[in-house]
């Protein structure tokens, strides 16, 4: 991978700098544009991933002591260092990292094409979805379908049925919200008869998978969820140049040599997976894939759809909240999904407040 300065070289003529805007390249094939502000935001961003990082495993009364941290991590960890960091806080802190990068990116890709700000795959159903998946696993076959694979279920149904629904698949955002709500509204439905209808132990732990948990997590879900976000980037990397083109619009875009129903189709079914990955690891934790691109865009201050910097933004939004999961004493153990819905409740009611202030 490298990056470098982005020309523009007309026939016959010398390249021309563009400043300010730079090219990461992977490969010969991709080349994905970004400016230097982006690249800046994304560096303090990953320095904050790394501190929130550090606290996870560091802090409270089972934290491996900073002197210990570095010999641990290379392998040389034993006693309770051994068992913190492989079993207690190790898995879920990078199951956490991985998590919340794959909803930041699928929420830049469904915000890019939808071109709307609040565009989510939560929006259009997916974690009700998988809420309902679950519940309907833990009810009726709790003896013979693990409650994530009953989720991941939940969520590619609810995908089919808005798919359908809509007339059009994916290619026409509208319609999906729409269809999407409605899913939505009848997945609630189911999973609140569910828990309503399972015994209270059942309900309880039920109960923290739908607001989206990263307790108990292991190396199998941590595998999980970084094959499928290690199988996206790449993909998400070849749309960023057809996204950048659509968001000037269909018709532009198409003269440009575009393919904007086409590229919206991939990029609707990318962020799908992505969040049904995400889902079936840590359940429907809600608002990262809303808030991570909409704070993307206002830190880097620029237009296009931001993957790489949502991406690393949503990985630092999870990662900070289930450290205050794990940390507060006054919220002890609640789920992590309690702590986005406020950051996210925060931030629409933000949005809200702009909106009224916004002369007519």
């Amino acid at each position: 991978m490298s990056v470098t300065d982005r020309t523009s070289r007309p026939a016959g003529t010398r390249p021309v700098r563009r400043p300010g805007r730079s090219m990461i390249r992977i490969g010969p094939w991709v080349a994905v544009p970004v400016r230097r502000s982006s690249l800046l935001a994304a560096s303090v961003s990953l320095l904050l991933l790394l501190g929130a990082a550090v606290a996870t495993l560091s802090m409270g009364r089972l934290g491996i002591d900073l002197a210990d941290l570095p010999s641990a991590l290379m392998g040389e960890a034993s006693g309770k260092n051994a068992f913190v960091l492989n079993r207690l806080r190790g898995p879920r802190l990078v199951v956490a990292i991985a998590t919340g990068a794959a909803f930041g990116l699928s929420g830049a890709l469904f915000q890019s094409v939808t071109r709307n700000p609040l565009g989510s795959p939560d929006v259009i159903g997916l974690g009700a979805g998988a809420g309902a998946g679950a519940a309907a696993a833990a009810l009726f076959l709790p003896d013979v379908l693990p409650v994530p694979v009953g989720a991941l279920l939940g969520a590619v149904a609810a995908m089919a049925i808005v798919y359908f629904s809509t007339g059009t698949g994916f290619r026409h955002p509208g319609r999906l919200v729409v269809a999407g709500i409605g899913v939505g509204a009848m997945a609630t439905a189911l999973t609140q008869y569910v828990v309503y209808a399972v015994e209270r132990d059942k309900a309880s732990a039920l109960t923290a998978y739908i607001n989206g948990s990263l307790s108990a997590r292991s190396w199998d879900d941590a595998l999980t969820i970084w094959t499928v976000l290690l199988v996206a980037l790449p993909l998400a990397a070849l749309l960023a140049r057809p996204l950048s083109i659509s968001e000037m619009g269909d018709d532009l875009s198409a003269g440009l040599g575009a393919r904007p129903a086409r590229t919206a189709t991939a990029a609707i079914a990318l962020s799908i997976a992505l969040s049904a990955g995400a889902v079936s690891v840590a359940g429907p934790i809600a608002f990262i894939s809303l808030t991570a691109p909409q704070i993307a865009k206002r830190v880097t201050r620029s237009g296009g759809p931001h993957l790489v910097m949502s991406t690393v933004l949503g990985a630092v939004l999870l990662v900070v909240a289930d450290l205050a999961a794990q940390q507060l004493p006054l919220f002890d153990n609640l789920p992590v999904g309690l702590y986005t819905m406020a950051v996210g409740g925060a931030y629409l009611g933000y949005l809200l407040i702009r909106e009224w202030r916004r002369p007519v």
